[in-house]
């Protein structure tokens, strides 16, 4: 459990940090929709990617088919979650649809970016 939570924290910082840098700087030079869907984007991004690390140990040691039971559970929850957010920027002019979708994907590009720099800094030339 201490491995997830540390996975959990590593990305989710980053992602984090990320959606407050790239959507402040989007705020201050004045694409406020834009800005703001990413940010809302990448809230949510956060909070999936918890329910996903939450939902894992409930797994472990169950049945198949309770197993299957909270699998299908967590992941209708965290699609109806991830509703939210586009529900919004459809809703409202103040997010940018587009951006709210780039932001849904935030820890999941700040994964593949861990993982690339750290390939590139493994080679050896």
């Amino acid at each position: 459990m201490e491995a997830i939570r540390q996975t959990q924290k590593k990305y989710c910082s980053r992602a984090i940090v990320t959606a407050i840098a790239l959507g402040g700087f989007l705020i201050l030079i004045g694409h406020q929709p834009l800005g703001k869907g990413f940010i809302l984007g990448s809230i949510f991004s956060v909070i999936n990617f918890i329910l996903i690390g939450e939902t894992l140990p409930p797994r472990l040691g169950k049945t198949r088919s309770k197993t299957v039971l909270i699998a299908l559970g967590s992941i209708f929850l965290r699609f109806g979650l991830m509703a939210v957010p586009l529900i919004l920027a459809v809703k409202f002019d103040q997010f940018n649809l587009f951006a709210v979708i780039f932001g849904i994907f935030t820890v999941q590009m700040m994964i593949i970016a861990d993982q690339y720099l750290s390939r590139m800094g493994s080679t050896e030339r």
